[in-house]
Formats: structure tokens, C-alpha cells, sequence
């Protein structure tokens, strides 16, 4: 009966120095997963971003060819989905859906004529500002 005892008072728990070192390895692992995990995120938002500058350059063709013009800049890529009251050969909308924002919450910058073509379409990136590196570079269609 006594043997009783005495093992389960040695097998009741963890002893605060088991719980600090298992708490040390969590939190060593946190920190090297942690980082590999948000740059993939940055990376995700990069190429979403590609590949709406991307739709949003095949609607715009889609537009010329049934208008004959890219949309003027006071329309902007509002035009795709509704008609410029000076056009009458529209044919949209030219998306399933409204004109997304790019991934970070910010509208996309479109503008005619374009100084890189006949148009320039871009993101400012994460920071919302021009230039950057990284994930706050601009995601440009030249």
C-alpha cells in the first residue's frame, strides 16, 4: 500500500523544469517555421496579383476589339463592367466579376495613354507607394 503511494506521487505530473524545456523546443521551432511560413504568404500575394494585371489585360484587349479604343482614363477599368455612355459598340461586361482590388486592398493603377505602352496597368505592391523591393515592389504589365 505504501509502494502505491509513492509511485503515484512521482508519476502525478511534470515538474516545472520538464514544462520550461518543452515550452524552449516550441518556441525554438516556432521561430525558424514562423518566418518560412509569412514569406510564402508574400510570395501567394505576388503571384495573385500576376495573375489579375493578367485578366485584366485580356479584358482590356477584349474591350479594344469591340471598341476600337482602350477605355479612356476617366472611364478607367470601371468600363469593363459598365458601359461609357460614349460607347456604342460595348459589348461587356468584360469580367465575371467587379474590378478586384489587388491583393494587399489597393485599386489598380491604369493609365492612358501608358509611358511602357499604349496603356500601364500596375500594383504599388504591399506599401501601397512606388518602387519598393520584395513583396512591396510594384507588380507591373510591361
Amino acid at each position: 500500500m505504501l509502494s502505491n503511494k509513492l509511485s503515484r506521487k512521482h508519476t502525478a505530473g511534470f515538474t516545472l523544469l520538464e514544462l520550461l524545456v518543452v515550452m524552449v523546443i516550441i518556441g525554438l521551432l516556432a521561430s525558424y517555421v514562423g518566418p518560412k511560413y509569412f514569406a510564402q504568404i508574400g510570395k501567394s500575394e505576388v503571384k495573385t496579383a500576376k495573375a489579375q494585371l493578367d485578366a485584366l489585360e485580356k479584358a482590356l484587349d477584349q474591350y479594344r476589339l469591340d471598341n476600337g479604343h482602350y477605355p479612356a482614363a476617366d472611364a478607367g477599368l470601371n468600363a469593363l463592367m459598365v458601359s461609357p455612355a460614349t460607347e456604342s459598340k460595348w459589348q461587356g461586361p468584360y469580367l465575371k466579376k467587379a474590378v478586384p482590388a489587388d491583393p494587399w486592398g489597393n485599386p489598380y493603377v491604369y493609365r492612358i495613354p501608358g509611358e511602357h505602352g499604349e496603356y500601364d496597368l500596375l500594383s504599388y505592391g504591399r506599401d501601397g507607394k512606388p518602387g519598393g523591393l520584395n513583396e512591396d515592389a510594384d507588380i507591373v504589365n510591361w
